[in-house]
Formats: C-alpha cells, sequence, structure tokens
C-alpha cells in the first residue's frame, strides 16, 4: 500500500490521526468499537499515522485496528505517551515510571515497539513521581537505548522545561515537542515554536482545525480570516479543513486531527495532493490568524491562560 501522505526525514508521515478528544475515555475499559473501525479505516485508506496516550485508554481499540487492517508493522506509525498529570498533581500514570509504562503499554498495544514515546506534559516532580522531569529523562533515554521506542520527545513543554532536558548533559536528544497549536494559538507559551526550530524538535500540532469549530468567525479578524479562506477554497477547490492542514505542514509542523466520519479520511489523504500554497498565503494565513485576540486556547487552561491575551 502506498499512502498520499509525504513523510519526513524521521519517517513520521506528514499528517496524523489522533485517538483521543473525541474517543478520549480514561477511567472506562470498554472497547470502543466506532473507534476500532475508523481507526482500521484510516490504516486501510492510508491515513498510517497514529497518535496515542496512556490516559486516552486507546490502546486495546489500537491494538485490534492495526490487527484488523493487515498491514505491516513497519508501515504504521504509533506514537505513545506517558501520563504524568497536570498542575494539580492530583492524577498521574498508573505505572512506576515512563519506562514501565510503555513496558506495559507495549503488551497492550501487542507491538514490540512505538515509533514515537513522549513525556505528556512537564509537571513532574519528586514529592509527586518519585522522580524529577530530569530523571524522567532518563527513563525515556533508556526506551530507546532498548529499542522500545525509535524516537523520544514531550508533549505540551514550554521553553524552561525544555531547556531542563536539553541542559542535561550527555542527554539524548529531544527529537519532538506535540503541542496545541492552529491559525488562532501560535504558540501555546512564549516563544516555544521558534525555540524548538532553533534547537532541531520537530513540532507536532494537536487541534489545528480549532478555528473551524472554536473560533468566532462572524466578526473581526475571525471574519476576515474566514473570508481569506474562502478565496482559497475557491482557487484551489479544496475545503478549509484540508486548507489549514496544510498551512500547518507548510510552516514544518505535523498536524494531528481526527474524526468520527469515514468521509473525512478522503480530505485527509488530499491534503498534500494536487495542490500547493504560495509561500504568500502561508503567510497571509499565518499574520490574519496572529491578530486573532484573545487567542484559541481549548487545554491546559489553568496551565497556560495567563499567557492569553
Amino acid at each position: 500500500m502506498s499512502s498520499k501522505i509525504p513523510k519526513l526525514a524521521s519517517g513520521i508521515p506528514k499528517l496524523g490521526f489522533g485517538s483521543g478528544t473525541y474517543y478520549f475515555k480514561y477511567g472506562n475499559d470498554t472497547i470502543d468499537e466506532n473507534l476500532v473501525s475508523i481507526l482500521t479505516k484510516a490504516l486501510t485508506s492510508g491515513v498510517t499515522h497514529i497518535d496515542s496516550a496512556e490516559c486516552y485508554n486507546t490502546d486495546y481499540e489500537v491494538a485490534k485496528a492495526i490487527k484488523q487492517s493487515k498491514l505491516p508493522r513497519s508501515d504504521i506509525w504509533i506514537t505513545d505517551k506517558y501520563f504524568a498529570g497536570d498542575s494539580s498533581y492530583t492524577v498521574k500514570s498508573k505505572e512506576d515510571d515512563p519506562y514501565h509504562h510503555l513496558v506495559a503499554a507495549l503488551k497492550r498495544l501487542d507491538t514490540p515497539y512505538v515509533d514515537l514515546y513522549l513525556i505528556h506534559s512537564p509537571f513532574i516532580k519528586t514529592d509527586v513521581h518519585g522522580f524529577d522531569l530530569s530523571k524522567a529523562w532518563g527513563f525515556m533515554e533508556r526506551c530507546k537505548k532498548e529499542g522500545l521506542a525509535k524516537h523520544i520527545g514531550v508533549s505540551n513543554f514550554g521553553v524552561e522545561d525544555l531547556k531542563v532536558i536539553i541542559d542535561k548533559k550527555d542527554s539524548l536528544p529531544i527529537e519532538f515537542n506535540q503541542i496545541e497549536f492552529n491559525a488562532f494559538l501560535q504558540n501555546q507559551t512564549p516563544g516555544v515554536v521558534e525555540f524548538c526550530k532553533e534547537n532541531n524538535i520537530q513540532l507536532e500540532a494537536y487541534s489545528p482545525l480549532g478555528p473551524l469549530y472554536k473560533g468566532d468567525l462572524k466578526t473581526g479578524v475571525g471574519k476576515l480570516f474566514d473570508e481569506y479562506l474562502d478565496t482559497l477554497v475557491k482557487k484551489y477547490n479544496r475545503s478549509k479543513t484540508q486548507i489549514l492542514l496544510h498551512w500547518v505542514a507548510a510552516i514544518g509542523i505535523v498536524p494531528i486531527t481526527t474524526t468520527s466520519k469515514e468521509s473525512r479520511l478522503a480530505e485527509f489523504l488530499e491534503v498534500f495532493e494536487g495542490f500547493e500554497l504560495t509561500p504568500e498565503e502561508v503567510e497571509k494565513i499565518t499574520e490574519i490568524g496572529k491578530s486573532y485576540k484573545p487567542v484559541l486556547r481549548q487545554y491546559w487552561k489553568p496551565e497556560y491562560s495567563k499567557y492569553d491575551s
């Protein structure tokens, strides 16, 4: 099977399908057959990048879909995340540490490795987890050295969090940082996008379509933004979904999106087919989006909404 979704040098497909958000079921162990079905269809259609996490609790669904797809493991990219918890420090992984979580997750996923393993958030401290952020990275390094994860990285990390690891002597590099990112939220935390690019950390964007579903597109900047998308839709005969996902990829970030509708998988597959935004169009989407105030933040509000203005 040849996918229409191109890959970066690391091997990661330039668009991923998320098994969280709509399908999130932490604390519920009932198999979601709807998720199994859409994942199987995604894989067999050519959307072979599956983004998962401990707190999504969808490992068994991912495993079942992979088995039903009958695709070789090497054709599929799987991302998993260690559940560190949030800034309340009241919830965290059921496992002792990131290494032991991945060992357990691989059994549920029925695979010998994941392609990418992330620390889901930087909210780790010794009196809660038994180790600090620096030591947490040591467990991630062990996962990579033992071949349990081909690539390692983080999620929802700001610049100062990244520096804790980067400044650690002789540590393996942070390869990825998955953050909330959309045209109306172009820095989850101050300066994080530029910092990651300067330090060769590949960015991934979750909720990249936020402006279409949660933004105000009737007044002010939002209306201007939507009207400009309309011109691109007419020019390229592509949907607004495709335009925005293409824009994210065009600025060097891997979009992670999801759907419950099989019909939308065709949209995802055509994001990189048959059209290319010009540099000027990419810049105009960027600039109009930056003017949207306050920024459109849907997640990690207790931690990061202090930066919204």
